[in-house]
């Protein structure tokens, strides 16, 4: 057999088995000590680290010494057992050493920017424009090692379901999801543009039309919005699928295994067993303030509007009356006791939301009522209240009143903060739901328009006689969320594939057929020939890899991540083009005035 150029081993498996045995090795600097008469390395690379040792009496120690961490070396000798005294139960190969007795210097590394070695924490800006050194560390090269077993992991169970993988074009029209476009300009068009698509939903659609069952993709995306913690700017990855001939149900009894075992696999922790709980989106926002709800926190939200209405506590009685305003209550068990600076903090947050605070009651051990707002109310409602919250004494509960969309977010946020206060979030699980039945329609308060709350291309529960009939406000489409721990991994629906619902769902939101036909004619003109009912979602690869890394940045599980600029440190994008390129491309720039400060 040839002998390797680089390594007989790597630096992750050596152990025992091999001591006596001449090994070579190929890695990075990682760390040195200087003992004197001897130098130790530990060397490493993608599959971890041996730890070499170098005796001032060689070639090889002169060459080690002046070595910086971090340059590239491969090294040759012998494997020996480490003494008792010496074994790293830390290192898979804390075992054995490797005694060099040659050294090759591949790549000499300059003065970092960022150590290696360590956990000491550095400036985002540093770690984006120095990716590749950050990529080095082995938290961050984990989580990417991480992604890639779990998008080959997707890949097989979405086969082994049935589904084909099929790619769908990147350069295509601008699309009607509801963020802004990346454009891209044709030269052989001029003044026409090519778009990146933000999500392949038409083509995917149309897919089903052309006759296949089943198809998948690991499919780039991209969106010109504004970073988040939990999205990256720019570009993202989601699990893509789409079924024929298919219920609600159906697809949720074909993603469910896939994600389920997804979890179970690389989650090492308690997941919610499947079918998974199935959350109205009324539901969600009455009980959790957020139709992303996290299930790990048991507490629930109440609407106490009743218990209010005609009381004496005229704030919010008279808000209910002539504001149409609600009140909801958020349980704090085992509060009564607690000292009068955790109310306090509960009120300076509120206010820091922008409310004017949150009114509470405590219910003592004793039975009785106390609190700023106890006072207002009789004791028939006292006890009206405590039965509907399920209150015992001991407990505390908070309230918020407002209009309904307002109350169900502060509630929503007081719930998680409580919750958090009093370390009521369940550990090391993943709860897993589905919300559903999501309103087909919304009102624009600003314009007073209809408008679709949600996707537009989805099939409205009672189909085209729903349309015709009810109060658009009313109508429910079949369009589901799939949540894990409080994070939305994606959004799915049954598709109208109906030309007449879709001509019809459209008018109700403002478009006319002409307009229908124009922005949508490519999926419309299908759909006039025969087209199956189908239905998917797309499941957002970077937030499952988030939430399995148990990072709260989507950064960290991204190879080359933009910064919530949408910016390229690295590679400097996005970036200035020459006068001759724009010329080709038929564009002038029309580029906003600078201000100059006097």
């Amino acid at each position: 057999m040839k002998k390797h150029m680089y390594r007989t081993h790597s630096c992750g498996n050596l152990r025992l088995v091999n001591e006596d045995s001449h090994t070579k090795l190929s890695g990075w600097v990682h760390r040195m000590r200087d003992h004197g008469g001897l130098l130790f390395i530990d060397l490493r690379d993608h599959y971890g680290m041996t730890q070499c040792v170098f005796n001032c009496e060689t070639d090889a120690f002169k060459v080690a010494e002046k070595l910086r961490v971090e340059s590239v070396i491969t090294v040759e000798g012998m494997v020996v057992k480490r003494s008792p005294a010496t074994v790293n139960p830390k290192m898979p190969t804390g075992d054995i050493e490797v005694l060099v007795d040659h050294i090759h210097v591949i790549s000499v590394a300059e003065v970092l920017p960022m150590t290696i070695n360590s956990n000491t924490e550095f400036p985002e800006e540093t770690r984006l424009r120095y990716r590749f050194l950050d990529l080095r560390r082995e938290k961050l090269h984990h989580n990417i090692v991480l992604r890639s077993k779990v998008i080959a992991s997707i890949r097989k169970r979405m086969i082994d379901q049935g589904f084909m993988e099929f790619q769908t074009p990147i350069l295509t029209s601008s699309s009607p999801e509801g963020a802004r476009d990346y454009l891209v300009p044709s030269r052989v068009h001029p003044g026409s543009f090519y778009a990146l698509p933000q999500a392949p939903q038409q083509f995917k659609q149309l897919l089903m039309v052309s006759g296949f069952d089943r198809y998948f993709q690991i499919a780039p995306c991209f969106r010109d919005e504004d970073g988040r913690a939990d999205r990256s700017p720019g570009e993202f990855y989601q699990l893509d699928f789409e079924m024929a001939f298919v219920t609600q149900e159906d697809v949720f009894h074909a993603i469910e295994p896939v994600l389920y075992g997804i979890f179970l696999e690389f989650g090492n922790r308690h997941v919610s067993q499947y079918p998974f709980v199935q959350i109205p989106y009324h539901d969600a926002m009455l009980k959790y303030g957020s139709d992303k709800p996290d299930l790990r926190n048991p507490l629930i939200i109440k609407d106490v509007s009743e218990i209010f209405l005609g009381s004496d506590f005229s704030v919010f009685s008279k808000a209910i009356e002539t504001e149409k305003s609600v009140v909801r209550a958020i349980p704090a068990p085992k509060t009564s006791n607690h000292p009068r600076s955790f109310f306090d903090k509960l009120n300076d947050w509120a206010r820091g939301e922008g409310a004017p605070g949150l009114g509470y009651i405590t219910f003592t051990e004793d039975g009785s009522a106390k609190g700023p707002i106890a006072k207002f109310l009789s004791p028939e409602r006292i006890e009206a209240l405590k039965k509907m919250c399920s209150l015992e004494d001991g407990d505390s509960i908070f309230f918020v009143c407002n209009k309904k969309d307002a109350a169900a977010k502060l509630a929503g946020n007081a719930r998680r903060k409580i919750a958090e206060e009093l370390d009521l979030i369940e550990k090391d699980v993943f709860k897993l739901c589905w919300i559903v039945d999501f309103p087909m329609y919304e009102l624009n308060e600003d314009t007073g328009k209809v408008e679709f709350s949600h996707n537009p291309f989805s099939m409205p529960q009672g189909g085209l006689k729903a349309l015709e009939t009810m109060n658009p406000l009313d109508i429910k489409a079949y369009q589901y969320d799939i949540v894990c721990n409080g994070i939305e991994l994606s959004s799915g629906a049954i598709r109208n594939h109906l030309p007449e619902v879709m001509y019809k769902a459209f008018e109700i939101a403002g478009y006319g057929a002409e307009e229908v036909e124009e922005r949508f004619g490519g999926l419309l003109n299908a759909f006039k020939f025969g087209a199956p009912p189908h239905g998917g979602s797309a499941p957002g690869i970077d937030r499952i890899v988030m939430l399995l890394a148990d990072e709260p940045n989507i950064r960290e599980v991204i190879a080359f991540p933009m910064n919530q600029n949408a910016q390229d440190l690295l590679m400097q994008a996005p970036s200035a083009i020459t006068p001759e390129r724009l010329k080709e491309l038929h564009i002038k720039l029309d580029l906003p005035k600078k201000v100059v400060k006097e």
